[in-house]
């Protein structure tokens, strides 16, 4: 006999998969075709499918995810070429590390000293050469429906962010009680202060998964059209972390948010009294999705806990000049924040305000002054600041552009768009570190060994949050779609 709601073995495990193919094919309960997948995932997360079950255990609880948007070049950062022409092997020289075989750029000293911490994923590979493309596939896993050079806005076809469904998994299971959402993206939406904001980038939304799974954003303003704070020290009075949309007017304190809301909710009981029953069944998905994000932002602008998580001067002086002060660091050291608040995903965005950045079309010595120095001293600190809090195991830290750089140097003596190969930096989670997984060719061009797609890479962070890569979720046409598109996880990195 199968039963749905626990089971005749007393092991209060899943049902078996033949067991929820046969339910379907009796149309048991009335099970339609999502529910019987949702159940089938259940099954696999649990191993009664055959699969190993150790493999299929959450490794964390929560991701960072330092995106190093523009394409940070292979050959300066974790896969120089020493031995190569000069026109290849750039103007910087590699140095020791504690991690076999691994040449690391010197102007990444920090990173040299603690490589046992972490894994050099080298061959991650795709073939959209293109800034926005690129984005949305290495934060979504799935190649941008946009062609190449075809425009810039993220737009209602693009696919879910691995944060929003992270929140879409979590709101499912009630987290809308949190005082702060599973997934939040800091100090700015990318593409915000990019040229004034004339470029908002896809990938960090929820897309045709729809708007309550987007990222709730803080935001963080330059002081000039010229300025970059991703790389200089900031002042306390310009990093308040406000949630992008949300700022408090001044004298509006929180009893008198309390009295409006009260006297809003009345007025909508009295006006909801009179209308007819078929309006509210006709009420739009967009506009109950307007509801949740309403709850939200009360409960943010409330929040003593969550106003508290977004007050960086809680950190001590010695804590903040350990991850640097300059605004790359200083949002490192918030996603640690956030994280033991509680929220599941947190992406820091290192953007390019300046139209090159890490987009190093020009050599201006920008790489070598302020790319490398801020990245190096933020994403360290990080590592070891989650380590000795105890927190990495249950922490995933990733960092990686969406693409690389061309092997030889332009004219300029800068390098251009290069996605067949740029590396990433994985640790946490369980990830032993001190490894190099991937090896390129003599000139850092083209993968020898393990190409990773960006559907691998997304399958792996789902895998390590325990949330399966075969799961699957309705779209706008309420088909089941899988959130991954073939990917697989990078196991070897646990072995």
């Amino acid at each position: 006999m199968f039963t749905l709601l626990g089971s005749d073995r007393g092991n209060g495990l899943a049902p078996h998969r033949r067991e929820i193919l046969r339910a379907g094919g009796l149309g048991l309960l009335g099970l339609n075709l999502p529910k019987l997948l949702e159940l089938e995932a259940i099954a696999r997360a649990s191993g009664q499918d055959g699969s190993d079950l150790s493999a299929r255990i959450a490794k964390c609880k929560s991701v960072i995810f330092l995106f190093l948007f523009g394409g940070p070049s292979q050959l300066e950062t974790f896969d120089m070429k020493p031995d190569a022409p000069e026109k290849i092997r750039g103007p910087y020289r590699p140095i020791a590390s504690r991690t076999p075989d691994l040449r690391i750029c010197e102007h990444l000293p920090k990173m040299a000293a603690i490589s046992d911490k972490y894994t050099v994923m080298r061959t991650l590979s795709h073939s959209f050469n293109d800034h926005s493309g690129g984005s949305h596939y290495l934060q979504t896993g799935k190649r941008w429906h946009v062609p190449i050079g075809g425009g810039f806005a993220p737009t209602p076809k693009d696919w879910p962010s691995m944060g929003s469904i992270v929140e879409y998994v979590d709101q499912g299971s009630g987290s809308l009680e949190k005082t702060l959402p599973s997934y939040m993206v800091v100090p700015n939406s990318l593409g915000r202060l990019q040229e004034d904001g004339q470029y908002p980038r896809p990938g960090e939304h929820a897309g045709w998964l729809g708007q309550r799974y987007n990222p709730l954003t803080t935001r963080i303003d330059k002081s000039s059209k010229t300025d970059n704070p991703y790389w200089r020290d900031c002042s306390d009075e310009e990093l308040t972390y406000r949630i992008s949309g949300l700022g408090l007017q001044e004298g509006l304190v929180i009893d008198r948010m309390n009295s409006r809301r009260t006297l809003l909710s009345q007025l909508n009981r009295q006006l909801k009294a009179h209308e007819d029953r078929t309006l509210e069944e006709e009420r739009t998905g967009f506009s109950k999705e307007l509801d949740v994000f309403r709850q939200r932002a009360y409960a943010l602008a409330t929040s003593e806990a969550a106003q508290r998580a977004l007050d960086i001067k809680q950190e001590s002086a010695s804590v903040r000049d350990r991850y640097g002060r300059h605004l790359f660091g200083q949002s490192s050291l918030m996603a640690r924040r956030l994280v033991e608040a509680g929220v599941r995903f947190v992406t820091v965005q290192y953007d390019c305000v300046d139209g090159y950045s890490w987009d190093s079309h020009r050599n201006s010595d920008d790489v070598m002054k302020h790319l490398l120095p801020t990245f190096d001293q933020a994403c360290s600190a990080l590592i070891e600041d989650l380590e000795q809090r105890g927190l990495l195991d249950e922490t995933l830290v990733i960092a990686t552009g969406e693409m690389g750089r061309t092997p030889t140097a332009n004219a300029q003596w800068g390098r251009d768009h290069w996605s067949t190969l740029f590396p990433a930096v994985i640790a946490g989670a369980g990830i032993p570190g001190g490894k190099v997984i991937g090896k390129s060719d003599k000139d850092a061009a083209y993968a020898l060994e393990r190409v990773i797609s960006p559907e691998d890479l997304t399958a792996t962070i789902y895998h390590a949050l325990g949330i399966d890569p075969e799961m699957r979720v309705l779209d706008v046409q309420n088909r089941p779609t899988p959130i991954v598109d073939g990917g697989r996880p990078v196991l070897e990195l646990w072995s």
